[in-house]
Protein backbone atom coordinates (compact mmCIF):
# COMPACT_ATOMS: atom_id res chain seq x y z
CA UNK A 1 0.00 0.00 0.00
CA UNK A 2 1.26 3.56 -0.56
CA UNK A 3 2.05 6.96 1.32
CA UNK A 4 -0.13 9.33 0.45
CA UNK A 5 0.01 12.93 1.71
CA UNK A 6 -2.70 14.96 1.58
CA UNK A 7 -3.35 18.79 1.85
CA UNK A 8 -6.67 20.78 3.19
CA UNK A 9 -7.94 17.24 4.11
CA UNK A 10 -10.32 18.18 7.20
CA UNK A 11 -13.25 19.11 5.06
CA UNK A 12 -14.90 18.68 1.26
CA UNK A 13 -12.72 16.54 -1.23
CA UNK A 14 -10.08 16.03 1.12
CA UNK A 15 -11.72 14.37 4.12
CA UNK A 16 -14.08 12.33 1.35
CA UNK A 17 -10.69 11.03 -0.14
CA UNK A 18 -8.99 10.40 2.95
CA UNK A 19 -11.95 8.20 4.03
CA UNK A 20 -11.80 6.32 0.55
CA UNK A 21 -7.95 5.98 0.77
CA UNK A 22 -7.96 4.61 4.48
CA UNK A 23 -10.75 1.83 3.66
CA UNK A 24 -8.21 1.11 0.72
CA UNK A 25 -6.01 0.73 3.24
CA UNK A 26 -3.44 3.41 2.61
CA UNK A 27 -1.10 5.10 4.96
CA UNK A 28 -1.98 8.64 5.27
CA UNK A 29 -0.87 11.83 6.17
CA UNK A 30 -3.41 14.09 6.66
CA UNK A 31 -2.69 18.20 6.98
CA UNK A 32 -5.12 20.84 8.02
CA UNK A 33 -4.71 24.12 9.86
CA UNK A 34 -7.12 23.49 12.66
CA UNK A 35 -5.69 21.36 15.04
CA UNK A 36 -9.18 20.29 16.76
CA UNK A 37 -10.67 19.55 13.48
CA UNK A 38 -7.74 17.76 12.06
CA UNK A 39 -8.07 15.45 15.42
CA UNK A 40 -11.59 14.51 14.77
CA UNK A 41 -10.99 13.83 11.32
CA UNK A 42 -8.29 11.57 11.82
CA UNK A 43 -10.02 9.73 14.45
CA UNK A 44 -12.98 9.10 11.71
CA UNK A 45 -10.43 8.20 8.81
CA UNK A 46 -8.84 5.53 11.62
CA UNK A 47 -12.36 3.87 11.91
CA UNK A 48 -12.08 3.37 7.68
CA UNK A 49 -8.67 1.85 8.15
CA UNK A 50 -5.03 2.56 9.53
CA UNK A 51 -4.87 6.12 11.93
CA UNK A 52 -3.33 8.74 10.01
CA UNK A 53 -0.49 10.83 10.94
CA UNK A 54 -1.63 14.76 11.38
CA UNK A 55 0.88 17.58 9.98
CA UNK A 56 -0.71 21.02 10.60
CA UNK A 57 0.09 24.63 8.85
CA UNK A 58 -1.42 27.76 7.73
CA UNK A 59 -0.71 27.33 3.74
CA UNK A 60 -0.88 31.27 3.54
CA UNK A 61 2.00 31.45 5.09
CA UNK A 62 5.32 30.39 3.57
CA UNK A 63 7.26 29.91 6.51
CA UNK A 64 4.81 27.17 7.52
CA UNK A 65 4.36 25.77 4.22
CA UNK A 66 8.43 25.17 4.03
CA UNK A 67 8.33 23.73 8.22
CA UNK A 68 5.10 21.49 6.64
CA UNK A 69 7.11 19.43 4.12
CA UNK A 70 9.89 19.02 7.34
CA UNK A 71 7.17 17.74 9.22
CA UNK A 72 6.49 15.19 6.26
CA UNK A 73 9.73 14.47 6.65
CA UNK A 74 9.74 13.61 10.29
CA UNK A 75 6.51 11.42 10.47
CA UNK A 76 7.36 9.25 6.87
CA UNK A 77 11.08 8.29 5.46
CA UNK A 78 9.17 7.88 2.02
CA UNK A 79 6.34 9.45 0.03
CA UNK A 80 4.28 7.77 -2.62
CA UNK A 81 2.06 10.20 -3.68
CA UNK A 82 1.69 14.08 -2.95
CA UNK A 83 -2.32 15.33 -3.00
CA UNK A 84 -2.25 18.99 -3.84
CA UNK A 85 -5.60 19.58 -2.62
CA UNK A 86 -5.91 22.37 -0.28
CA UNK A 87 -7.29 25.83 -1.85
CA UNK A 88 -9.76 28.59 -1.45
CA UNK A 89 -12.60 29.38 -4.16
CA UNK A 90 -13.41 32.57 -5.74
CA UNK A 91 -16.35 33.92 -3.58
CA UNK A 92 -17.89 32.96 0.16
CA UNK A 93 -17.01 31.65 2.75
CA UNK A 94 -13.87 33.37 1.83
CA UNK A 95 -14.88 35.94 0.74
CA UNK A 96 -14.77 38.42 -2.62
CA UNK A 97 -12.38 40.84 -1.52
CA UNK A 98 -8.52 41.41 -2.16
CA UNK A 99 -6.36 39.48 0.44
CA UNK A 100 -2.95 39.03 0.91
CA UNK A 101 -1.08 36.01 2.87
CA UNK A 102 1.34 36.77 5.38
CA UNK A 103 3.73 36.88 3.09
CA UNK A 104 1.62 39.89 1.07
CA UNK A 105 1.16 37.88 -1.64
CA UNK A 106 -2.24 37.50 -3.47
CA UNK A 107 -3.97 35.45 -0.97
CA UNK A 108 -6.03 32.69 -3.74
CA UNK A 109 -2.72 32.86 -5.50
CA UNK A 110 -0.65 32.02 -2.24
CA UNK A 111 -2.81 29.59 -1.39
CA UNK A 112 -3.85 27.78 -4.22
CA UNK A 113 -0.57 27.42 -5.87
CA UNK A 114 2.58 29.19 -4.53
CA UNK A 115 2.10 26.39 -1.46
CA UNK A 116 1.55 23.37 -3.51
CA UNK A 117 4.39 24.56 -5.91
CA UNK A 118 6.88 25.17 -2.66
CA UNK A 119 5.46 21.48 -1.08
CA UNK A 120 6.21 19.92 -4.15
CA UNK A 121 9.91 20.75 -4.82
CA UNK A 122 10.43 20.45 -0.80
CA UNK A 123 8.68 17.07 -0.76
CA UNK A 124 10.75 15.48 -3.77
CA UNK A 125 13.31 13.94 -1.65
CA UNK A 126 10.83 11.54 -0.31
CA UNK A 127 9.07 11.25 -3.18
CA UNK A 128 11.75 10.34 -5.35
CA UNK A 129 12.53 7.66 -2.27
CA UNK A 130 9.46 5.66 -3.28
CA UNK A 131 10.18 6.32 -6.61
CA UNK A 132 8.03 5.65 -9.10
CA UNK A 133 5.83 8.49 -6.96
CA UNK A 134 2.93 10.79 -7.91
CA UNK A 135 2.13 14.10 -7.78
CA UNK A 136 -1.53 15.52 -8.09
CA UNK A 137 -2.71 18.64 -8.61
CA UNK A 138 -6.34 19.58 -7.26
CA UNK A 139 -7.12 22.14 -10.36
CA UNK A 140 -9.79 23.11 -12.31
CA UNK A 141 -11.92 23.98 -15.45
CA UNK A 142 -12.33 27.56 -14.64
CA UNK A 143 -9.24 28.67 -15.57
CA UNK A 144 -7.61 32.11 -16.37
CA UNK A 145 -4.78 33.11 -18.30
CA UNK A 146 -2.05 34.67 -16.00
CA UNK A 147 -0.91 38.28 -16.37
CA UNK A 148 2.22 38.24 -15.72
CA UNK A 149 2.46 42.36 -15.31
CA UNK A 150 0.00 42.17 -12.62
CA UNK A 151 0.58 38.52 -11.23
CA UNK A 152 -0.70 39.66 -7.59
CA UNK A 153 -4.09 41.32 -8.83
CA UNK A 154 -3.51 44.85 -7.69
CA UNK A 155 -5.30 46.20 -10.49
CA UNK A 156 -9.17 45.57 -10.99
CA UNK A 157 -9.53 42.33 -8.48
CA UNK A 158 -12.18 39.74 -9.06
CA UNK A 159 -12.47 36.39 -6.53
CA UNK A 160 -13.41 34.06 -9.57
CA UNK A 161 -10.53 35.64 -12.07
CA UNK A 162 -8.41 34.89 -8.62
CA UNK A 163 -9.11 31.58 -8.18
CA UNK A 164 -9.09 30.69 -11.92
CA UNK A 165 -5.42 32.21 -12.32
CA UNK A 166 -4.46 30.00 -9.66
CA UNK A 167 -5.64 26.90 -10.65
CA UNK A 168 -4.14 27.47 -14.07
CA UNK A 169 -1.13 28.02 -12.40
CA UNK A 170 -1.00 24.89 -10.43
CA UNK A 171 -1.45 23.27 -14.86
CA UNK A 172 1.13 25.17 -15.77
CA UNK A 173 3.91 24.51 -13.15
CA UNK A 174 2.54 21.22 -13.19
CA UNK A 175 3.56 20.86 -16.86
CA UNK A 176 6.36 22.05 -16.16
CA UNK A 177 7.77 20.67 -13.05
CA UNK A 178 6.78 17.04 -15.01
CA UNK A 179 9.22 18.10 -17.91
CA UNK A 180 12.26 18.52 -15.52
CA UNK A 181 11.38 15.00 -13.75
CA UNK A 182 11.79 12.00 -15.49
CA UNK A 183 8.48 9.94 -15.28
CA UNK A 184 10.50 6.56 -13.57
CA UNK A 185 10.91 8.74 -10.30
CA UNK A 186 8.17 11.16 -9.90
CA UNK A 187 5.10 11.61 -12.43
CA UNK A 188 3.26 15.22 -12.08
CA UNK A 189 -0.52 15.68 -13.54
CA UNK A 190 -3.39 17.68 -12.44
CA UNK A 191 -7.12 17.80 -13.13
CA UNK A 192 -10.82 18.87 -12.69
CA UNK A 193 -12.20 16.59 -9.92
CA UNK A 194 -15.53 17.79 -10.69
CA UNK A 195 -18.09 20.55 -10.99
CA UNK A 196 -19.99 21.98 -8.41
CA UNK A 197 -19.32 19.12 -5.81
CA UNK A 198 -21.14 19.37 -2.76
CA UNK A 199 -18.50 21.13 -0.61
CA UNK A 200 -18.73 24.08 1.86
CA UNK A 201 -16.55 26.14 -0.96
CA UNK A 202 -19.43 25.22 -3.32
CA UNK A 203 -22.25 25.62 -0.98
CA UNK A 204 -21.27 28.78 0.26
CA UNK A 205 -20.71 30.55 -2.85
CA UNK A 206 -22.71 28.86 -5.69
CA UNK A 207 -25.69 27.94 -3.56
CA UNK A 208 -25.96 24.67 -5.67
CA UNK A 209 -24.29 20.90 -6.40
CA UNK A 210 -24.39 19.54 -9.63
CA UNK A 211 -21.69 16.61 -9.60
CA UNK A 212 -21.81 14.03 -6.23
CA UNK A 213 -18.77 14.09 -3.95
CA UNK A 214 -17.83 10.43 -5.36
CA UNK A 215 -17.11 11.65 -8.78
CA UNK A 216 -14.26 13.73 -7.61
CA UNK A 217 -12.97 11.27 -5.41
CA UNK A 218 -12.68 8.69 -7.88
CA UNK A 219 -10.93 10.78 -10.10
CA UNK A 220 -8.12 12.11 -7.84
CA UNK A 221 -8.04 8.41 -6.17
CA UNK A 222 -7.33 7.08 -10.35
CA UNK A 223 -4.80 9.61 -10.88
CA UNK A 224 -3.49 9.27 -7.05
CA UNK A 225 -2.85 5.02 -7.36
CA UNK A 226 -4.06 3.64 -10.59
CA UNK A 227 -1.93 1.10 -11.93
CA UNK A 228 -3.39 2.31 -15.75
CA UNK A 229 -1.89 5.31 -15.03
CA UNK A 230 1.88 4.30 -14.59
CA UNK A 231 4.49 6.79 -16.02
CA UNK A 232 1.67 9.13 -17.17
CA UNK A 233 2.97 12.43 -16.37
CA UNK A 234 2.34 16.39 -17.61
CA UNK A 235 -1.48 15.62 -18.42
CA UNK A 236 -4.60 17.58 -17.70
CA UNK A 237 -7.95 15.71 -17.30
CA UNK A 238 -11.34 16.77 -17.01
CA UNK A 239 -12.25 14.02 -13.96
CA UNK A 240 -11.34 10.70 -15.63
CA UNK A 241 -10.98 11.82 -18.87
CA UNK A 242 -7.87 13.73 -20.40
CA UNK A 243 -8.04 16.94 -21.44
CA UNK A 244 -6.49 20.33 -23.01
CA UNK A 245 -6.11 23.15 -20.47
CA UNK A 246 -6.17 26.86 -21.36
CA UNK A 247 -3.68 27.48 -24.02
CA UNK A 248 -1.27 29.45 -21.72
CA UNK A 249 -0.35 26.43 -20.23
CA UNK A 250 1.32 25.36 -23.39
CA UNK A 251 2.90 28.72 -23.93
CA UNK A 252 6.78 27.44 -22.98
CA UNK A 253 8.06 31.66 -22.65
CA UNK A 254 4.95 31.42 -20.35
CA UNK A 255 5.61 28.18 -18.32
CA UNK A 256 9.50 29.33 -18.25
CA UNK A 257 8.28 32.96 -16.44
CA UNK A 258 5.82 31.45 -13.82
CA UNK A 259 8.53 28.70 -12.93
CA UNK A 260 11.04 31.61 -12.64
CA UNK A 261 8.70 34.32 -10.56
CA UNK A 262 7.22 30.99 -8.24
CA UNK A 263 11.17 30.55 -7.09
CA UNK A 264 11.50 34.02 -6.72
CA UNK A 265 8.09 34.59 -4.79
CA UNK A 266 8.62 31.40 -2.62
CA UNK A 267 12.52 31.46 -1.99
CA UNK A 268 12.90 27.79 -3.19
CA UNK A 269 15.96 26.53 -4.96
CA UNK A 270 15.41 25.36 -8.70
CA UNK A 271 15.94 21.16 -9.17
CA UNK A 272 18.41 21.61 -11.79
CA UNK A 273 20.26 24.27 -8.88
CA UNK A 274 19.69 21.53 -6.19
CA UNK A 275 20.89 18.41 -8.36
CA UNK A 276 23.94 19.73 -9.30
CA UNK A 277 24.72 21.00 -5.15
CA UNK A 278 23.72 17.08 -4.18
CA UNK A 279 25.76 15.33 -7.17
CA UNK A 280 29.11 17.59 -6.47
CA UNK A 281 28.80 17.10 -2.36
CA UNK A 282 28.44 13.52 -2.95
CA UNK A 283 31.73 13.43 -5.29
CA UNK A 284 33.21 15.25 -2.64
CA UNK A 285 32.10 13.14 0.30
CA UNK A 286 30.86 9.38 -1.47
CA UNK A 287 30.76 8.22 2.04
Amino acid sequence: MSTIFITGATDGLGRALAYRLAADGHDLILHGRDTTRLDQVAAEVAERGKRPRSVVADLADLQQVRRLAAQVGEVADRLDVFVSNAGIGGGEPDGVDRRVSADGHELRFAVNYLAGFALSLDLLPLLRAAAPARIVNVASLGQYPLDFDDLMLEHGYDGMRAYAQSKLAQIIAGFELAERLPATEVTVNSLHPGTYMPTKMVLKSIGRSVDALEVGVESVRRLAVNGDLDGVTGRFYDRMREERADSQAYDLAARAELWRRSLELTGCADIEAADVEAAEAEAADPE
